[in-house]
């Protein structure tokens, strides 16, 4: 099988983390957030995976190649030289999706994760004979997004309302497809989008088909859900392999620490903390809901909530660093230093307390 993953564009919302290494390369509970999905394919039974990208492919090819022998598993670009939206590079990567089996391939926005119940999803397709399927996500603000209103009991897909004012339903699409290779048949090399242009006309034929993803989900493309993610990605993994999880007098909730990170005496960490390799967090440190990422010093005393902390970053002692702050590579935070909502672009030092959120160029 093969599956084409949805790469896109710059990354913006995740700034500054996305001006040192492309968005899905981002760690995600202590690996890049594209592995995670590349894992699950692999596990599935996919055999090739196509990156869709328009910014740095060479970047993610070399990073890739390493895991590429590692995992058993072909990894190949399709670049776009201009954006096409989520139908048109399906359209760019035809002949490498296409092969004379006429097996199904997935389809993954590279923002999302989730549990990732591939196996299901094709025992699904498979048994409902349409020509695709979608998984969909129940929401608690469904007039957030776009609603997928479907059949109960068979999946069908009706239609698609956009932001709906009135309540037509809680589903929403989770961007994780599984498709004919007929499908290509109907999209156009340009810029297009599968959600508003491909899928409806699918739908109205009566041959798009939804499952109900169960377990959580998460579009981590931005902070805070990025830190939501990391939450609900931890829960997960204690009931599934709990083994992974770090345990012991100093931790609490879920937390995950790699093997080679060094957590001093007197520490306190949790919940909801991934600790990347070769951190060094000296006594006295208080941690919980923050990503700390390779690489980083945090000092005596430092107290971090609700933050990320880029690469090789220095987290000075006594500092307090909270609400949302995200230093991007290399920054360096002064002893005693307080940061409410910092955003801070790459090697930077901060000297000076930053009172409310703002950039800090």
């Amino acid at each position: 099988m093969k599956a084409l993953i949805l790469v896109g564009g710059f990354g913006t919302r995740l700034r500054p983390l996305t001006l040192s290494v492309p968005k899905p390369l981002v760690d995600f509970a202590n690996k890049p957030m594209i592995l995670h999905q590349i894992e699950a394919l692999k596990a599935t039974g996919v055999t090739e995976v196509v990156l869709a990208i328009n910014y740095q492919p060479e970047v993610m090819l070399n990073f890739l190649k390493d895991f590429e022998a590692k995992l058993g598993i072909t990894i190949s670009c399709s670049q776009e030289t201009e954006p096409l939206g989520t139908a048109g590079p399906l359209a760019l990567a035809r002949d490498k999706l296409i092969d004379d089996s006429g097996e199904p391939f997935f389809v993954l926005n590279s923002d999302v994760i989730s549990d990732y119940p591939l196996k299901e999803m094709i025992e699904f397709h498979k048994s409902h004979g349409g020509e695709a399927s979608i998984m969909v996500t129940k929401v608690d603000e469904p007039s957030k997004y776009g609603v997928v209103v479907m059949e109960e009991t068979t999946g069908q897909v009706e239609k698609f309302v956009e932001k709906p004012k009135l309540f037509v339903g809680n589903k929403i699409n989770a961007g994780i497809y599984l498709l004919n290779p007929s499908v290509l048949d109907r999209i156009e090399l340009r810029p297009t989008s599968i959600e508003k242009e491909i899928f409806p006309k699918i739908a109205a034929e009566k041959k798009l088909y939804a499952m109900v993803l169960p377990g959580f989900w998460m579009d981590i493309g931005q902070p805070r859900d990025y830190i939501t993610g990391l939450r609900l990605y931890l829960d997960s993994l204690r009931k599934k392999s709990s083994s992974k999880l770090a345990g012991g007098s100093n931790i609490v909730g879920n937390v995950i620490v790699d093997e080679t990170a060094k957590i001093g005496e007197g520490c306190l960490i949790g919940p909801d903390v991934a600790i990347g390799p070769g951190c060094i967090v000296e006594s006295g440190v208080r941690l919980s809901r923050c990503t700390v990422m390779r690489g980083v010093r945090i000092k005596k005393h430092a107290c971090i909530s609700s933050s990320i902390i880029g690469w090789h970053s220095t987290v000075g002692q006594w500092a307090r660093v909270e609400n949302m702050t995200i230093l991007g590579e290399d920054v360096h935070v002064c002893d005693e230093i307080y940061s409410n909502g910092g955003v801070v672009l790459p090697h930077k030092e901060i000297k000076t307390n930053i009172l409310k959120p703002e950039i800090v160029m």
